[in-house]
């Protein structure tokens, strides 16, 4: 008799203590597998410290398969369930699909940033709900800093040093906060020409700061942010975003280069496929985290609305807290479903408190209902990030103790560009990058299952080319596995050092493949433009987001049980970019590929090209200053035809 087995979708806080428990209840009773887009937990709390150069990225990143024994971790994307079929459909980080096969379905999707229809934001805007928006956010605003340094006009400089934060509850607070502090002590060791200092502005159409706190606690978050400099603006929010500037609520114009959006989070839309009841975007489920009439299907975390039983009528809150308390609850209902574990129980909560950690030695915290301020809730706050992190604890505590005793390293990387991180994204925990099937540089013809889409040209094992789609040349082996973008009469791009396959443009910035073949413009200041859908945007302090394979724009609704790609009416016929994978009830993996119809086969050239390659085109741009101008010879293998 097979075991059963047992499907988490989403590793955040509800996901992770989910598996963590049953990993612990199960004892080999039960097969558990994990389906995340990323290897890592995310200690959501402490990224503002990332964006501030407090703390490394993988100290708060927590290894998946390094702390869940027993426990199988399958990278991808959730895209559609079949509730009949017991099937979950995902989308592997290469493009390639597969199918999970359940007995118990655990929905610990998450949630993604909250979108207002607010012109510009789409385009202009940066949410702050992953690992690679943290280290955008962290090298763009040490970039304008430095570029107000070597400017001599005082409007540039003063729209350069201006940073704008929307959202005014505990990530945009905290995000306002250290920021503040980093760009002051970058400004102290290399001052500017204008004698200017940078200018960090919280904003928010609630009455006061943190205003899910306790009223003290608000008042003490306030008073620091006001000592530090930062311009605190309650009942003003932004009514419309350009790329030089916001225009605000109140009729004030503000020139600025920076706009993060920390307005909130909304449910995952994996959960609005499904056809169940739903409160506000949240899966309906009983006290006991199970969805009525399905007895196999539990949802925890930001998906689930569950009725908070210490006050009735209501549900409880989106919160890390609280979607680590499901977790736990949630794992045991599974077990207990299955006869491994005990009695299943309701899930009742006792409120905490809250803390907020404001930099340096300042916070404003409120444990077991006692306000705190100052270097003791500093001390309180970091004590319990340290309790409250699965791992990585002796490492965050050494970065901590190295930021107080050595000034901060103000580097930019360059690692993430603006257009790899768009704010209305489905999946803000996994970086756009060329050539992936959800998305191309910026998201516009790119846009999963719409018009335009860019397909990747599959990567084959030892250097094989890729597959063409029918009437077209085959693609080109890129050095680094990404697929070559078609350039004007069908010939692939040149390899670029670094791996990216478009073009080199003006500020080292790469070309976005446009339905029409044209690259985009660049926008002033270098920046790539992104193309959004029609809509200009689609909600916060859990730290949840784990999302399905559909990129930036709004999903369609379609029946119940189906998968999300089968559901888009304006989704070209593609051919299979990768290996479908399905699993049988037994476990075991079938894998295959097939060429498409008609698509020409392959060819590699006998040896090394005689000559460096073809000369560019006529009306190629010249190379930017990141990109080497000249043809570049591949090391990684033989010469493929194309290559040069």
């Amino acid at each position: 008799m097979s075991r059963p087995r047992i499907v988490i979708v989403g590793a955040g806080f509800a996901g992770y203590r989910t598996a963590r428990t049953l990993s612990r209840l199960t004892r080999h009773q039960a097969d558990i597998v994990l389906l995340n887009p990323t290897d890592y937990f995310l200690y959501l709390p402490l990224l503002p410290q990332v964006a501030a150069g407090i703390l490394e990225p993988r100290r708060v990143s927590v290894s998946l398969s390094g702390t869940l024994p027993r426990v199988r971790l399958v990278l991808g994307e959730a895209d559609g369930i079949d509730l009949d079929g017991r099937t979950v459909h995902y989308t592997d980080p290469e493009g390639g699909e597969g199918t999970l096969r359940y007995d118990r379905l655990v929905l610990a999707a998450g949630s993604v940033n909250k979108l207002l229809p607010i012109p510009g934001v789409a385009e202009h805007a940066h949410g702050f709900r992953g690992l690679p928006e943290a280290l955008y956010l962290r090298d763009h605003v040490t970039r304008q800093v430095e570029l107000a340094a070597a400017a001599d006009d005082r409007a540039e400089c003063a729209a350069r040093c201006t940073f704008v934060v929307v959202g005014a509850g505990y990530t945009g607070t905290e995000v306002a906060a250290h920021g503040q502090m980093y760009t002051d002590a970058q400004v102290r060791r290399h001052p500017m020409r204008t004698g200017m200092r940078p200018r960090w502005m919280l904003l928010d159409v609630a009455e006061r700061v943190l205003p899910e706190m306790d009223e003290r606690l608000s008042r003490t978050a306030e008073r620091v942010l006001r000592q530090r400099g930062v311009d605190v603006r309650m009942g003003t929010s932004v009514k419309e975003a350009t790329h030089d500037g916001v225009l605000l609520t109140d009729g004030t114009t503000v020139d600025t280069r920076t706009l993060v959006w920390c307005v909130g989070v909304r449910p995952d839309p994996l959960v609005e496929s499904l056809g169940l009841p739903m409160e506000r975007g949240r899966l309906l489920v009983d006290p006991h985290l199970q969805v009525p009439g399905r007895p196999e299907l539990f949802a925890c975390g930001d998906v689930a609305a569950v009725p908070d039983l210490t006050k009735p009528g209501q549900y409880t809150p989106m919160t890390a807290q609280h979607a680590w308390r499901h977790g736990k609850v949630c794992a045991e209902n599974v077990a207990a479903s299955l006869g491994i574990g005990g009695q299943r129980r309701a899930y009742r909560h006792r409120d905490m408190g809250f803390v907020v950690d404001l930099g340096g030695a300042k916070a404003a915290a409120n444990p077991l209902g006692v306000p705190m301020s100052g270097p003791a809730a500093g001390a309180v706050t970091r004590g319990y990030h340290l309790a409250a992190m699965p791992g990585n604890r002796v490492r965050v505590a050494a970065d901590w103790l190295l930021d107080a005793v050595l000034p901060r390293q103000a580097v930019q990387l360059g690692l993430v560009r603006s257009w790899s991180v768009p704010l209305e994204s489905a999946s803000p925990e996994v970086a756009r990058v060329p050539g992936r099937p959800d998305a191309g540089p910026a998201g516009s013809a790119g846009s999963a299952g719409g018009p335009g889409r860019t397909e990747p040209a599959e990567r084959r094992q030892g250097g094989e080319p890729a597959k063409a789609r029918p009437g077209e040349e085959p693609a080109k082996s890129q050095p680094d596995g990404e697929s070559a973008k078609g350039q004007q009469g069908g010939e692939p791009a040149k390899g670029q050092p670094g791996g990216e396959p478009a073009k080199g443009q003006q500020g080292g910035e790469p070309a976005k493949s446009q339905p029409g073949g044209e690259p985009a413009k660049a926008q002033p200041g270098g920046e790539p433009a992104r193309k959004h859908p029609g809509r200009p945007g689609a909600d916060g302090a859990s730290g949840k987001r784990h999302r399905t394979s559909e990129s930036a724009r709004p999903r369609p609704a379609h029946a119940p049980g189906t998968s999300r790609k089968a559901a888009e009416p304006s989704a070209a016929p593609k051919p299979s970019t990768g290996a479908r994978r399905s699993e049988a009830p037994g476990g075991t993996r079938s894998s295959g590929r097939t060429r498409s119809p008609g698509a020409p086969a392959p060819t590699r050239s006998a040896g090394p090209p005689a000559d460096p390659g073809p000369e560019p085109p006529p009306n190629q741009p010249p190379p930017g200053p990141d990109i080497a101008p000249g043809p570049v010879k591949r090391t990684d293998g033989p010469a493929v035809e194309g290559d040069s």
